[in-house]
């Protein structure tokens, strides 16, 4: 339906703020700035950066990269209903239960956001595009060391030497 649900953090990296740079409150409703809406079909993923600045007059540039992933949860859900309302009407006497979901039919937006003081949003792309791709491939690495290792690389200073 047109109904339009509410985003929510799921995971973030550190877990803790830092001492020089607090979690930006409130970021999810910057995530999608078109509404979090689920679809019928599996859209491209998207990248944008918003600025925020914070009461300090501190920027901060949000990278975000969204994607639609399969809601399983939501029709496993509505799977298990349909059952029980076909068993109510005797619809299904005789049929074997084979257990197995059907492909999704609906899709949820996801986003991966990187905050930064720094303005480079084509290396922020290719960092959670790297993020994306191991999370979607179900590469055998933890996406803790992946953010661990980016999160420890040495960026210039601006103007400075690549």
């Amino acid at each position: 339906g047109p109904t339009e649900g509410l985003g929510k953090i799921i995971q973030r990296f550190p877990q803790k703020d830092w001492e020089d740079t607090p979690f930006p409150q409130g970021i999810e409703l910057f995530c999608q700035p078109g509404g979090w809406q689920l679809s019928k079909e599996r859209k491209q993923p998207t990248f944008f950066v918003v600025v925020l600045t914070d009461i300090d007059s501190e920027r901060h540039y949000c990278s975000c990269l969204t994607f639609y992933e399969a809601e399983i949860n939501l029709q496993v859900r509505d799977l298990q209903e349909t059952k029980m309302q076909k068993k109510g009407t005797k619809e299904i006497e005789g049929e074997e239960e084979s257990g197995l979901i059907p492909p999704a039919e609906v899709f949820a937006p996801k986003s991966l956001v990187l905050v930064s003081r720094l303005d480079y949003p084509e290396i922020f792309r290719a960092c959670l595009g790297l993020i994306y791709t191991v999370y979607v491939d179900s590469l055998n690495v933890s996406l803790e060391t992946l953010i661990a290792n980016l999160c420890s690389c040495l960026v210039p200073a601006s103007g400075g030497s690549q």
